[in-house]
Protein backbone atom coordinates (compact mmCIF):
# COMPACT_ATOMS: atom_id res chain seq x y z
CA UNK A 1 0.00 0.00 0.00
CA UNK A 2 1.72 3.19 -1.47
CA UNK A 3 1.72 6.49 0.49
CA UNK A 4 -1.15 7.81 -1.53
CA UNK A 5 -3.25 5.10 -0.21
CA UNK A 6 -2.15 5.06 3.38
CA UNK A 7 -5.72 6.57 4.08
CA UNK A 8 -7.61 3.15 3.34
CA UNK A 9 -5.83 2.07 6.56
CA UNK A 10 -8.51 4.32 8.37
CA UNK A 11 -11.72 3.27 9.57
CA UNK A 12 -14.38 5.55 8.33
CA UNK A 13 -14.54 7.82 11.71
CA UNK A 14 -10.73 7.86 11.41
CA UNK A 15 -11.09 8.60 7.76
CA UNK A 16 -13.84 11.79 8.64
CA UNK A 17 -11.22 13.12 11.47
CA UNK A 18 -8.01 12.74 9.19
CA UNK A 19 -10.20 14.95 6.80
CA UNK A 20 -11.21 17.20 9.17
CA UNK A 21 -7.57 17.57 10.98
CA UNK A 22 -5.67 18.86 7.76
CA UNK A 23 -8.71 21.22 6.95
CA UNK A 24 -8.29 22.34 10.52
CA UNK A 25 -4.31 23.17 9.72
CA UNK A 26 -4.99 24.90 6.16
CA UNK A 27 -8.03 27.31 8.33
CA UNK A 28 -5.54 27.80 10.51
CA UNK A 29 -2.42 28.61 8.30
CA UNK A 30 -5.58 31.30 6.88
CA UNK A 31 -6.17 32.60 10.48
CA UNK A 32 -2.34 33.03 11.71
CA UNK A 33 -1.59 34.69 8.36
CA UNK A 34 -4.67 36.83 9.20
CA UNK A 35 -3.50 38.24 12.37
CA UNK A 36 0.45 38.00 12.14
CA UNK A 37 0.59 41.60 10.90
CA UNK A 38 -0.45 42.80 13.83
CA UNK A 39 2.35 41.97 15.84
CA UNK A 40 4.42 42.62 12.75
CA UNK A 41 3.63 46.41 12.52
CA UNK A 42 4.11 47.03 16.26
CA UNK A 43 7.81 46.10 16.35
CA UNK A 44 10.41 48.78 15.68
CA UNK A 45 12.92 47.01 13.80
CA UNK A 46 10.18 46.08 10.99
CA UNK A 47 9.59 48.99 11.05
CA UNK A 48 12.48 50.31 10.09
CA UNK A 49 13.71 47.68 8.29
CA UNK A 50 11.18 48.06 5.83
CA UNK A 51 11.24 52.05 6.06
CA UNK A 52 7.73 53.01 7.09
CA UNK A 53 9.32 54.84 10.71
CA UNK A 54 11.35 55.69 13.29
CA UNK A 55 13.55 53.75 15.26
CA UNK A 56 11.18 53.75 18.48
CA UNK A 57 8.53 51.80 16.04
CA UNK A 58 6.51 55.20 14.89
CA UNK A 59 4.67 54.67 12.12
CA UNK A 60 4.99 58.19 9.90
CA UNK A 61 4.05 56.31 6.78
CA UNK A 62 0.84 54.90 7.06
CA UNK A 63 -0.20 54.52 3.47
CA UNK A 64 3.15 52.20 3.13
CA UNK A 65 2.17 50.33 5.83
CA UNK A 66 -1.12 49.44 4.59
CA UNK A 67 0.15 48.46 1.80
CA UNK A 68 2.62 46.30 2.89
CA UNK A 69 -0.24 44.46 4.38
CA UNK A 70 -2.69 44.96 1.78
CA UNK A 71 -1.47 43.59 -1.23
CA UNK A 72 -1.37 40.17 0.40
CA UNK A 73 -4.70 39.94 -0.36
CA UNK A 74 -4.36 40.36 -4.05
CA UNK A 75 -2.20 37.68 -3.96
CA UNK A 76 -4.88 35.60 -2.30
CA UNK A 77 -7.16 36.72 -4.98
CA UNK A 78 -5.08 35.19 -7.60
CA UNK A 79 -4.46 32.34 -5.49
CA UNK A 80 -8.27 31.63 -4.75
CA UNK A 81 -8.91 31.38 -8.86
CA UNK A 82 -5.68 29.44 -9.79
CA UNK A 83 -6.01 27.17 -7.15
CA UNK A 84 -9.77 26.43 -7.94
CA UNK A 85 -8.98 26.19 -11.20
CA UNK A 86 -6.22 23.60 -10.45
CA UNK A 87 -8.41 22.06 -7.65
CA UNK A 88 -11.21 20.88 -10.58
CA UNK A 89 -8.54 20.10 -13.24
CA UNK A 90 -5.96 17.73 -10.84
CA UNK A 91 -8.19 17.25 -7.80
CA UNK A 92 -8.61 19.12 -4.52
CA UNK A 93 -6.05 17.46 -2.94
CA UNK A 94 -3.12 18.24 -5.59
CA UNK A 95 -4.55 21.95 -5.25
CA UNK A 96 -3.67 22.04 -1.27
CA UNK A 97 -0.48 20.58 -2.00
CA UNK A 98 0.02 23.24 -4.83
CA UNK A 99 -1.39 25.87 -2.13
CA UNK A 100 0.69 24.91 0.70
CA UNK A 101 4.20 24.88 -1.11
CA UNK A 102 3.29 28.89 -2.23
CA UNK A 103 2.43 29.26 1.96
CA UNK A 104 5.46 27.28 2.57
CA UNK A 105 8.05 29.53 0.47
CA UNK A 106 6.37 32.82 0.63
CA UNK A 107 5.98 32.50 4.53
CA UNK A 108 9.71 31.94 4.88
CA UNK A 109 10.76 35.26 2.72
CA UNK A 110 8.49 36.90 4.62
CA UNK A 111 10.74 36.15 7.99
CA UNK A 112 14.21 36.82 6.13
CA UNK A 113 12.50 40.46 4.38
CA UNK A 114 15.41 42.75 3.99
CA UNK A 115 13.18 45.82 2.84
CA UNK A 116 9.95 46.69 1.62
CA UNK A 117 9.80 45.50 -1.96
CA UNK A 118 11.98 42.00 -0.40
CA UNK A 119 8.35 41.72 2.03
CA UNK A 120 5.29 42.89 -0.43
CA UNK A 121 7.09 39.82 -3.08
CA UNK A 122 6.45 37.67 -0.09
CA UNK A 123 3.85 38.84 0.80
CA UNK A 124 2.40 38.33 -2.34
CA UNK A 125 3.59 34.73 -2.34
CA UNK A 126 1.86 34.20 0.39
CA UNK A 127 -1.32 35.43 -0.64
CA UNK A 128 -1.18 33.40 -3.37
CA UNK A 129 -0.70 30.28 -1.06
CA UNK A 130 -3.33 31.73 1.45
CA UNK A 131 -6.36 32.06 -1.31
CA UNK A 132 -5.84 28.72 -2.62
CA UNK A 133 -5.45 26.68 0.58
CA UNK A 134 -8.42 29.28 1.45
CA UNK A 135 -11.00 28.15 -1.29
CA UNK A 136 -10.28 24.55 -1.88
CA UNK A 137 -10.43 23.85 1.66
CA UNK A 138 -14.52 24.47 2.30
CA UNK A 139 -14.70 22.51 -0.89
CA UNK A 140 -13.17 19.49 0.30
CA UNK A 141 -15.29 19.54 2.92
CA UNK A 142 -18.35 20.10 1.42
CA UNK A 143 -18.05 17.73 -0.67
CA UNK A 144 -17.27 15.16 1.69
CA UNK A 145 -20.19 15.91 4.24
CA UNK A 146 -23.34 13.95 4.62
CA UNK A 147 -26.39 17.14 4.02
CA UNK A 148 -27.58 17.49 7.16
CA UNK A 149 -24.18 18.11 9.06
CA UNK A 150 -22.57 19.91 6.44
CA UNK A 151 -22.69 23.30 7.83
CA UNK A 152 -21.77 21.87 11.25
CA UNK A 153 -18.71 20.34 9.87
CA UNK A 154 -17.19 23.93 8.09
CA UNK A 155 -18.39 25.24 11.47
CA UNK A 156 -16.07 23.19 13.48
CA UNK A 157 -13.29 23.80 10.92
CA UNK A 158 -13.22 27.24 11.16
CA UNK A 159 -12.70 27.11 14.64
CA UNK A 160 -9.11 27.48 13.45
CA UNK A 161 -9.24 30.28 11.35
CA UNK A 162 -9.96 32.26 15.42
CA UNK A 163 -7.71 29.70 16.66
CA UNK A 164 -4.91 31.17 14.10
CA UNK A 165 -5.60 34.70 14.60
CA UNK A 166 -5.25 34.13 18.32
CA UNK A 167 -2.05 32.27 18.31
CA UNK A 168 -0.50 34.98 16.38
CA UNK A 169 -1.88 37.53 19.01
CA UNK A 170 -0.17 35.46 21.94
CA UNK A 171 3.06 34.63 20.32
CA UNK A 172 3.03 38.41 19.32
CA UNK A 173 2.45 39.59 23.21
CA UNK A 174 4.94 37.23 24.45
CA UNK A 175 7.88 38.13 22.04
CA UNK A 176 6.83 42.05 23.01
CA UNK A 177 9.27 41.11 26.28
CA UNK A 178 12.46 39.96 24.69
CA UNK A 179 14.98 42.83 24.44
CA UNK A 180 11.80 45.34 25.37
CA UNK A 181 10.07 44.70 22.22
CA UNK A 182 13.18 45.97 19.84
CA UNK A 183 14.41 42.90 18.86
CA UNK A 184 14.26 41.50 15.10
CA UNK A 185 13.29 37.70 16.59
CA UNK A 186 9.97 39.84 17.63
CA UNK A 187 8.44 40.07 13.82
CA UNK A 188 10.60 37.29 11.88
CA UNK A 189 9.94 34.66 14.68
CA UNK A 190 6.02 35.77 13.59
CA UNK A 191 6.52 35.35 10.32
CA UNK A 192 8.35 31.87 10.33
CA UNK A 193 5.94 30.17 12.75
CA UNK A 194 3.59 30.25 9.72
CA UNK A 195 5.81 27.53 7.72
CA UNK A 196 5.38 25.04 10.24
CA UNK A 197 1.47 24.28 9.58
CA UNK A 198 2.14 24.93 5.58
CA UNK A 199 5.26 22.55 5.93
CA UNK A 200 2.71 19.51 7.66
CA UNK A 201 0.04 20.07 4.60
CA UNK A 202 3.01 19.86 2.38
CA UNK A 203 4.67 16.43 3.95
CA UNK A 204 0.81 14.96 4.78
CA UNK A 205 -1.71 16.42 2.90
CA UNK A 206 -0.95 13.41 -0.10
CA UNK A 207 -2.03 11.16 2.10
CA UNK A 208 -6.06 11.81 2.19
CA UNK A 209 -8.18 10.62 -0.75
CA UNK A 210 -9.64 13.45 -2.94
CA UNK A 211 -13.58 14.04 -2.61
CA UNK A 212 -16.07 11.53 -4.13
CA UNK A 213 -17.42 14.16 -6.31
CA UNK A 214 -14.59 15.18 -7.78
CA UNK A 215 -13.57 11.65 -8.34
CA UNK A 216 -17.02 11.18 -10.70
CA UNK A 217 -16.70 14.61 -12.26
CA UNK A 218 -13.59 13.15 -13.77
CA UNK A 219 -14.89 9.67 -14.28
CA UNK A 220 -13.24 7.49 -11.55
CA UNK A 221 -17.10 6.24 -10.49
CA UNK A 222 -15.52 2.92 -8.89
CA UNK A 223 -12.97 5.12 -6.59
CA UNK A 224 -16.25 7.51 -5.72
CA UNK A 225 -18.42 4.68 -5.11
CA UNK A 226 -15.53 3.05 -2.79
CA UNK A 227 -14.79 6.46 -1.16
CA UNK A 228 -18.30 7.57 -0.43
CA UNK A 229 -19.05 4.25 1.32
CA UNK A 230 -16.06 4.48 3.32
CA UNK A 231 -16.72 7.88 4.71
CA UNK A 232 -20.55 7.43 5.40
CA UNK A 233 -20.66 3.59 6.57
CA UNK A 234 -20.31 4.64 9.79
CA UNK A 235 -23.64 6.84 9.45
CA UNK A 236 -25.85 6.36 6.69
CA UNK A 237 -27.46 2.87 5.41
CA UNK A 238 -26.25 1.13 2.30
CA UNK A 239 -29.50 2.52 0.57
CA UNK A 240 -28.55 6.06 1.56
CA UNK A 241 -25.37 5.69 -0.17
CA UNK A 242 -26.18 4.23 -2.84
CA UNK A 243 -28.67 7.25 -3.81
CA UNK A 244 -26.50 9.90 -2.72
CA UNK A 245 -23.59 8.13 -5.32
CA UNK A 246 -26.88 7.98 -8.03
CA UNK A 247 -27.20 11.55 -7.41
CA UNK A 248 -23.61 12.18 -7.59
CA UNK A 249 -22.71 9.92 -11.22
CA UNK A 250 -26.05 11.37 -12.93
CA UNK A 251 -25.05 14.86 -12.07
CA UNK A 252 -21.40 14.18 -12.94
CA UNK A 253 -22.61 13.13 -16.11
CA UNK A 254 -23.63 17.11 -17.38
CA UNK A 255 -20.54 18.28 -16.30
CA UNK A 256 -18.51 20.20 -18.16
CA UNK A 257 -14.40 20.95 -17.56
CA UNK A 258 -13.55 24.22 -16.30
CA UNK A 259 -11.14 26.75 -18.37
CA UNK A 260 -9.41 29.67 -16.46
CA UNK A 261 -11.32 31.76 -19.14
CA UNK A 262 -14.51 30.71 -17.74
CA UNK A 263 -13.96 32.97 -14.70
CA UNK A 264 -14.70 35.87 -17.00
CA UNK A 265 -17.49 34.22 -18.86
CA UNK A 266 -18.93 33.19 -15.73
CA UNK A 267 -19.11 36.67 -14.03
CA UNK A 268 -21.58 37.85 -17.49
CA UNK A 269 -23.88 34.99 -17.90
CA UNK A 270 -21.87 32.56 -20.11
CA UNK A 271 -19.83 30.20 -18.54
CA UNK A 272 -21.91 26.82 -18.99
CA UNK A 273 -24.47 25.75 -21.28
CA UNK A 274 -26.01 22.87 -19.44
CA UNK A 275 -25.75 24.60 -15.64
CA UNK A 276 -28.01 27.72 -15.56
CA UNK A 277 -27.55 30.91 -13.58
CA UNK A 278 -23.61 30.66 -12.74
CA UNK A 279 -23.17 34.93 -13.31
CA UNK A 280 -25.83 35.01 -10.87
CA UNK A 281 -24.02 32.39 -8.51
CA UNK A 282 -20.83 34.23 -8.58
CA UNK A 283 -22.16 37.38 -8.04
CA UNK A 284 -24.13 36.07 -4.65
CA UNK A 285 -20.65 34.81 -3.62
CA UNK A 286 -18.26 37.77 -3.96
CA UNK A 287 -21.36 40.50 -2.28
CA UNK A 288 -21.84 37.79 0.49
CA UNK A 289 -18.29 37.92 1.21
CA UNK A 290 -18.31 42.04 0.44
CA UNK A 291 -21.16 42.03 3.28
CA UNK A 292 -19.83 40.45 5.80
CA UNK A 293 -16.31 42.49 5.38
CA UNK A 294 -18.82 45.17 5.94
CA UNK A 295 -20.55 44.14 9.05
CA UNK A 296 -17.72 45.92 11.31
CA UNK A 297 -15.48 43.30 11.87
CA UNK A 298 -12.57 44.65 10.70
CA UNK A 299 -13.41 47.57 12.51
CA UNK A 300 -14.18 45.36 16.00
CA UNK A 301 -10.38 44.08 16.06
CA UNK A 302 -8.89 47.15 15.21
CA UNK A 303 -10.73 49.01 17.97
CA UNK A 304 -8.37 47.50 20.37
CA UNK A 305 -5.41 49.11 19.15
CA UNK A 306 -7.00 52.31 16.89
CA UNK A 307 -9.40 53.55 19.30
CA UNK A 308 -10.16 51.68 22.74
CA UNK A 309 -6.71 52.44 24.09
CA UNK A 310 -7.99 55.74 24.57
CA UNK A 311 -11.09 54.89 26.23
CA UNK A 312 -9.60 52.54 28.32
CA UNK A 313 -6.81 54.26 29.11
CA UNK A 314 -8.33 57.16 30.84
CA UNK A 315 -10.58 54.18 32.54
CA UNK A 316 -7.01 53.54 34.67
CA UNK A 317 -6.17 49.99 32.05
CA UNK A 318 -2.20 48.99 32.30
CA UNK A 319 -1.39 48.20 29.29
CA UNK A 320 -0.78 44.94 30.00
CA UNK A 321 -4.36 44.51 30.51
CA UNK A 322 -5.66 46.18 28.21
CA UNK A 323 -3.00 43.68 25.83
CA UNK A 324 -4.92 41.00 27.16
CA UNK A 325 -8.28 41.88 26.50
CA UNK A 326 -7.60 41.99 22.63
CA UNK A 327 -5.97 38.84 22.84
CA UNK A 328 -8.93 37.97 24.86
CA UNK A 329 -11.45 39.61 21.98
CA UNK A 330 -9.36 37.39 19.02
CA UNK A 331 -9.79 34.26 21.06
CA UNK A 332 -13.76 34.22 21.98
CA UNK A 333 -14.14 34.31 18.24
CA UNK A 334 -13.71 30.28 18.62
CA UNK A 335 -16.85 29.73 20.97
CA UNK A 336 -18.79 32.31 18.72
CA UNK A 337 -17.52 29.71 15.82
CA UNK A 338 -18.18 26.26 17.91
CA UNK A 339 -21.47 27.70 18.49
CA UNK A 340 -22.26 28.51 14.74
CA UNK A 341 -21.12 24.71 14.51
CA UNK A 342 -24.31 24.01 16.46
CA UNK A 343 -27.01 26.19 14.85
CA UNK A 344 -26.31 26.34 10.83
CA UNK A 345 -27.64 23.09 10.08
CA UNK A 346 -30.54 23.73 12.59
CA UNK A 347 -31.53 26.98 11.82
CA UNK A 348 -30.60 27.15 8.45
CA UNK A 349 -28.36 29.96 6.17
CA UNK A 350 -30.78 32.48 6.02
CA UNK A 351 -31.63 33.01 9.05
CA UNK A 352 -28.09 32.66 10.85
CA UNK A 353 -27.05 35.83 8.36
CA UNK A 354 -30.22 37.57 8.72
CA UNK A 355 -30.26 37.30 12.80
CA UNK A 356 -26.43 37.88 12.77
CA UNK A 357 -27.16 41.01 11.01
CA UNK A 358 -29.61 41.88 13.30
CA UNK A 359 -27.80 41.05 16.36
CA UNK A 360 -24.27 42.72 14.90
CA UNK A 361 -26.54 46.21 14.31
CA UNK A 362 -27.80 46.45 17.64
CA UNK A 363 -23.89 45.49 18.95
CA UNK A 364 -22.77 48.53 17.00
CA UNK A 365 -25.40 51.13 17.94
CA UNK A 366 -24.83 50.32 21.70
CA UNK A 367 -21.05 50.33 21.19
CA UNK A 368 -20.94 53.71 18.80
CA UNK A 369 -23.55 55.38 22.08
CA UNK A 370 -20.98 54.25 24.75
CA UNK A 371 -17.75 55.46 22.45
CA UNK A 372 -19.68 58.75 22.13
CA UNK A 373 -20.62 58.84 25.91
CA UNK A 374 -17.11 58.36 26.70
CA UNK A 375 -15.67 61.23 24.37
CA UNK A 376 -18.64 63.63 25.93
CA UNK A 377 -17.86 62.30 29.47
CA UNK A 378 -13.99 61.85 29.63
CA UNK A 379 -14.42 61.88 33.60
CA UNK A 380 -16.62 58.93 33.88
CA UNK A 381 -14.32 56.44 31.52
CA UNK A 382 -14.39 53.91 34.60
CA UNK A 383 -18.24 53.30 33.99
CA UNK A 384 -18.45 53.35 30.23
CA UNK A 385 -15.16 51.11 29.45
CA UNK A 386 -16.40 48.24 30.44
CA UNK A 387 -19.37 48.57 28.48
CA UNK A 388 -17.36 49.18 25.48
CA UNK A 389 -15.70 46.06 26.07
CA UNK A 390 -18.38 43.85 26.17
CA UNK A 391 -19.65 45.12 23.01
CA UNK A 392 -16.73 43.96 21.47
CA UNK A 393 -16.84 40.80 22.71
CA UNK A 394 -20.11 40.07 22.15
CA UNK A 395 -19.60 41.62 18.41
CA UNK A 396 -16.73 38.97 17.67
CA UNK A 397 -19.06 35.83 19.51
CA UNK A 398 -22.84 37.14 17.14
CA UNK A 399 -19.78 37.76 14.02
CA UNK A 400 -18.48 34.29 14.17
CA UNK A 401 -21.48 32.42 15.22
CA UNK A 402 -23.20 33.14 11.86
CA UNK A 403 -21.70 35.49 8.96
CA UNK A 404 -17.93 34.35 9.72
CA UNK A 405 -18.88 30.97 8.75
CA UNK A 406 -21.86 31.05 6.76
CA UNK A 407 -20.63 33.54 4.23
CA UNK A 408 -17.79 30.69 3.22
CA UNK A 409 -20.44 27.66 3.30
CA UNK A 410 -22.77 28.80 0.75
CA UNK A 411 -20.28 29.72 -1.91
CA UNK A 412 -19.06 25.62 -2.05
CA UNK A 413 -22.84 24.69 -1.96
CA UNK A 414 -23.92 26.74 -5.14
CA UNK A 415 -22.07 25.64 -7.78
CA UNK A 416 -21.72 22.30 -9.35
CA UNK A 417 -19.28 19.63 -8.69
CA UNK A 418 -16.84 20.51 -11.82
CA UNK A 419 -16.98 23.95 -11.32
CA UNK A 420 -17.24 23.58 -6.63
CA UNK A 421 -13.75 24.78 -6.39
CA UNK A 422 -13.06 27.35 -9.43
CA UNK A 423 -16.84 28.85 -8.08
CA UNK A 424 -15.76 29.15 -4.57
CA UNK A 425 -13.39 31.40 -5.65
CA UNK A 426 -15.74 34.11 -6.42
CA UNK A 427 -16.20 34.01 -2.76
CA UNK A 428 -12.65 34.21 -2.20
CA UNK A 429 -12.53 37.11 -4.00
CA UNK A 430 -14.88 38.91 -2.10
CA UNK A 431 -13.44 38.30 1.18
CA UNK A 432 -10.27 39.49 -0.47
CA UNK A 433 -11.69 42.53 -1.69
CA UNK A 434 -14.24 43.23 1.45
CA UNK A 435 -11.17 42.55 4.03
CA UNK A 436 -8.41 44.37 1.82
CA UNK A 437 -10.56 47.85 1.37
CA UNK A 438 -11.54 47.80 4.88
CA UNK A 439 -8.27 47.45 6.27
CA UNK A 440 -7.21 50.16 4.08
CA UNK A 441 -10.39 52.25 5.02
CA UNK A 442 -10.36 51.70 8.50
CA UNK A 443 -8.28 54.36 9.91
CA UNK A 444 -9.50 57.12 7.64
CA UNK A 445 -12.89 56.23 9.25
CA UNK A 446 -11.38 56.83 12.56
CA UNK A 447 -9.90 59.61 11.92
CA UNK A 448 -12.76 61.16 10.79
CA UNK A 449 -15.91 60.02 12.10
CA UNK A 450 -14.25 58.47 14.77
CA UNK A 451 -16.60 56.74 17.22
CA UNK A 452 -19.19 57.39 14.55
CA UNK A 453 -17.81 54.81 12.38
CA UNK A 454 -19.81 52.13 14.52
CA UNK A 455 -23.23 54.30 13.44
CA UNK A 456 -22.16 53.37 9.79
CA UNK A 457 -21.57 50.05 10.36
CA UNK A 458 -24.55 49.58 12.16
CA UNK A 459 -26.37 51.24 9.26
CA UNK A 460 -25.20 48.59 7.00
CA UNK A 461 -26.02 45.60 8.93
CA UNK A 462 -30.05 46.43 8.61
CA UNK A 463 -29.52 47.34 4.59
CA UNK A 464 -28.26 43.35 4.61
CA UNK A 465 -30.84 41.96 6.49
CA UNK A 466 -33.62 43.05 3.67
CA UNK A 467 -31.09 41.63 1.04
CA UNK A 468 -30.49 38.27 2.15
CA UNK A 469 -33.95 37.94 2.52
CA UNK A 470 -34.74 38.71 -1.30
CA UNK A 471 -31.83 37.00 -3.13
CA UNK A 472 -30.10 34.22 -1.06
CA UNK A 473 -31.31 30.68 -0.88
CA UNK A 474 -31.78 28.42 1.94
CA UNK A 475 -29.09 25.00 1.28
CA UNK A 476 -29.72 23.41 4.48
CA UNK A 477 -30.14 19.64 4.58
CA UNK A 478 -30.01 19.75 0.25
CA UNK A 479 -27.57 17.46 -1.25
CA UNK A 480 -25.18 19.37 -3.21
CA UNK A 481 -26.94 17.28 -6.28
CA UNK A 482 -29.84 18.94 -5.35
CA UNK A 483 -29.14 22.42 -4.66
CA UNK A 484 -28.58 22.86 -8.51
CA UNK A 485 -32.61 22.99 -8.91
CA UNK A 486 -32.59 26.12 -7.19
CA UNK A 487 -31.20 28.48 -9.80
CA UNK A 488 -33.11 26.72 -12.59
CA UNK A 489 -35.36 29.69 -12.78
CA UNK A 490 -34.56 32.96 -14.06
CA UNK A 491 -35.66 34.76 -11.23
CA UNK A 492 -33.53 36.25 -8.47
CA UNK A 493 -35.54 36.02 -5.62
CA UNK A 494 -35.59 33.47 -2.96
CA UNK A 495 -39.08 32.59 -2.90
CA UNK A 496 -39.14 31.58 -7.00
CA UNK A 497 -35.85 29.76 -6.18
CA UNK A 498 -38.20 27.55 -3.48
CA UNK A 499 -40.32 27.29 -5.98
CA UNK A 500 -38.31 25.61 -8.63
CA UNK A 501 -37.12 23.70 -5.75
CA UNK A 502 -40.30 21.88 -5.44
CA UNK A 503 -40.62 21.01 -9.10
CA UNK A 504 -37.27 20.06 -9.84
CA UNK A 505 -35.16 19.03 -6.54
CA UNK A 506 -35.57 15.22 -6.88
CA UNK A 507 -32.13 14.59 -8.76
CA UNK A 508 -32.81 10.80 -10.11
CA UNK A 509 -36.55 12.15 -10.79
CA UNK A 510 -35.36 14.84 -13.13
CA UNK A 511 -33.68 12.32 -15.07
CA UNK A 512 -36.17 9.32 -15.38
CA UNK A 513 -34.53 7.10 -12.41
CA UNK A 514 -37.76 6.24 -9.56
CA UNK A 515 -36.74 5.61 -6.28
CA UNK A 516 -37.21 1.81 -6.68
CA UNK A 517 -34.88 1.74 -9.78
CA UNK A 518 -32.28 3.92 -8.32
CA UNK A 519 -31.88 1.99 -5.01
CA UNK A 520 -31.94 -1.18 -7.42
CA UNK A 521 -28.85 -0.10 -9.42
CA UNK A 522 -27.37 0.84 -6.18
CA UNK A 523 -27.46 -2.58 -5.07
CA UNK A 524 -25.90 -3.92 -8.43
CA UNK A 525 -23.58 -1.33 -7.75
CA UNK A 526 -22.88 -2.63 -4.72
CA UNK A 527 -22.82 -6.30 -5.30
CA UNK A 528 -21.09 -6.16 -8.66
CA UNK A 529 -18.72 -3.13 -8.97
CA UNK A 530 -17.03 -4.79 -11.98
CA UNK A 531 -20.16 -4.30 -14.12
CA UNK A 532 -19.66 -1.10 -16.36
CA UNK A 533 -21.56 2.00 -15.33
CA UNK A 534 -24.27 2.04 -17.81
CA UNK A 535 -25.68 -1.05 -16.68
CA UNK A 536 -25.50 -0.27 -13.05
CA UNK A 537 -28.32 2.75 -13.48
CA UNK A 538 -29.85 2.50 -17.19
Amino acid sequence: MGYATLWKRLSPRQLNVAIQTFSLICIFFEGYDQGVMGGVNASPDYVTTVGIGKPDGTVTDTTHQGGIVSVYYLGAIFGCFAGGWLADKIGRINGLLIGALFALVGGALQSAAQNSNFMICARVVTGIGTGALTGITPVLVSETSSANHRGGFLGYVFIANYLGISVAYWISFGLAFVNNGYSAVRWRFLLAFQCFPALILVSFIKMLPDSPRYLASVGRKEEAHDLLGRIRKHKATPDEINREYLEIVTSAKEGQRSSPIQFAKILIGKGSRTHTNLGRRAWLCIWLQIMASWTGITIAIQAVTAYSPVLLHQAGYSTIKQNGLAGGLNTIGIVGTIISAHIVDRLGRRPCLMGGAAVLFAVNLIAGAVYEGSLHNPAKAAQYAPGAVTMLFLFNIGYAATWGTVAFLVPTEIFPSELRAQGNGFGITGWAFGVGMTTLVNPIMFGSLKSRTYFLFAGLNLIWIPIVYLFYPETRNRSLESIEALFSTSSPFHWKMEQAYKLHGDVLTEHGINRIEALDAGENKRISPEKPEAETIA
